[in-house]
């Protein structure tokens, strides 16, 4: 056969000889040799020049085998070489690309849902209920809540109960994003779940909610007592447990009533731009939806710039819940959201009263020793997951190499005031147990 016709060319014998000459008779060499002759398409002239090589070469079989490695590169399957004068290589080039870009749209929009302009639309949330209503009365430690290191909603959650001491009253289920394992979604237990038993987050939603339909997505808050589902949106489980208090808490006020209506206000510009703004860069599978989403981003972004410029925090002096609900994304912009998100025309670095900002709130001191805000995010393994979890936007699951969060120095000094709680937030009189039911966004 062809193996056959390859070993007769005459050039081809005339290597074997001199290969036995120099004792090189093993199976493998020859074998090497075949395959050089198939791949690399050798002609009877490149075989003459392999032949001179190795008769030349005054060591022998070292200048043989690095005659024969220079040979073998990985070509794939050569298909602009051999194709050229079947295809034309404009055809072959342009089917290449719309194949993979139809396969890649399609990803993307079973991982992140688009509008009919190629932007991507955040799903509606399952659950919203309220603690403190009659069906989920405040109570110390009859509440749960599901969390995972890489998603920046969970992250406002877990800063909420860092900040308000809510820690010691209601537990915490941490989650591992392992896709592979997980029943539907990504999340999943390293080991069964202590509250339900369960081996994933489907699992949790299934038993909590039976023949639940929908995303099962995390935060997630329920009632351990009830097993049933409190919240699963992010914005009101920061609001209902910022507005509870529990004896032996902080007593921060992160939603004072003087600031309600610009928390507000600002709150829904940062989550549309910033927040969501990310993956509406990331996710987006149009240019105009991208560009949209961008450039929006840096404008905002420049202005909190301009504003931390003249002030502490984003709506003056003390620590509230805007500035809570913007740190999850501007901590993880540079490691992250520059990179696989294409959002680093400009990066939090680079924005240098933003940048201080984010070391400040980084350095809050919580008192009692409970959980502090290093404690609710691992920078360096949400670039991991995002790189190697996010298929669609990094087929090859090559990792970063950063910034790392050591790069970031987070814990360079800030210089913007005593880190102290009592100093940064704004803080109620202790009180009996109180609870506002408030929405948000």
């Amino acid at each position: 056969g062809a193996d056959h016709a390859a070993h007769s060319h005459p050039e081809h014998i005339q290597c074997r000889l001199v290969l036995s000459e120099l004792g090189l008779t093993d199976a493998a060499t020859f074998q090497t040799l075949s395959k050089l002759d198939a791949s690399m398409n050798l002609t009877a002239s490149s075989n003459r020049r392999l032949g001179q090589s190795v008769r030349h070469a005054s060591s022998g079989r070292p200048r043989l085998v690095k005659v024969m490695a220079q040979q073998q590169v990985n070509k794939g399957f050569s298909l602009l070489e051999w194709s050229s004068k079947l295809v034309p290589q404009g055809a072959l080039v342009t089917g290449a690309k719309t194949g993979w870009r139809l396969a890649w749209e399609t990803m993307v929009r079973e991982l992140a849902p688009q509008d009919q302009t190629g932007s991507y639309s955040r799903p509606k949330y399952s659950f919203d209920e309220k603690i403190g209503s009659p069906r989920f009365p405040v109570a110390p430690g009859r509440y749960h809540v599901y969390v995972g290191n890489a998603c920046p909603w969970c992250h406002r959650v877990l800063l909420t109960l860092a900040l308000t001491g809510l820690d010691r009253h209601i537990s915490v289920g941490y989650l591992s994003d392992i896709p592979e394992q997980a029943t539907r979604g990504g999340w999943v237990f390293d080991r069964p779940d202590p509250v339900t038993g369960a081996k994933d987050l489907w699992e949790v939603y299934d038993k909590i909610s039976p023949g639940f339909r929908g995303r099962c997505t995390a935060p997630l808050l329920i009632d351990k007592q009830t097993k049933r589902p409190v919240s699963n949106e992010s914005s009101s489980i920061v609001r209902m447990l910022g507005q509870m208090h529990l004896p032996g808490c902080t007593g921060v006020d992160l939603y004072p009533q003087q600031l309600q209506q610009q928390i507000d206000a600002l709150n829904e510009k940062v989550y549309r731009a910033i927040n969501n703004g990310v993956y509406r860069a990331g996710f987006a599978t149009s240019q105009a939806g991208y560009d949209a989403a961008v450039n929006e981003m840096h404008d905002l972004m420049q202005q909190l710039d301009q504003q931390l410029g003249t002030t502490r925090f984003l709506l003056g002096d003390k620590f509230t819940e805007a500035d809570l609900r913007l740190f999850p994304t501007i901590c993880r912009f540079d490691a992250v959201y520059a990179g696989i998100f294409r959002c680093g025309r400009r990066r939090v670095a680079d924005y240098p009263n933003l940048q201080a900002w984010m070391r400040d709130v980084w350095q809050i001191q919580m008192p009692g020793g409970g959980l502090q805000v290093p404690d609710t995010v691992d920078i360096d393994g949400c670039r991991r997951s995002y790189y190697t979890n996010l298929f669609p936007l990094n087929p090859s699951g090559i990792i970063a190499s950063g910034p790392t969060a050591a790069d970031l120095q987070v814990n360079k000094p800030a210089g913007r005031g005593n880190s102290s709680l009592e100093d940064v937030c704004y803080m109620r009189p202790v009180a009996a147990t109180t609870i506002v039911a408030v929405g948000g966004s």
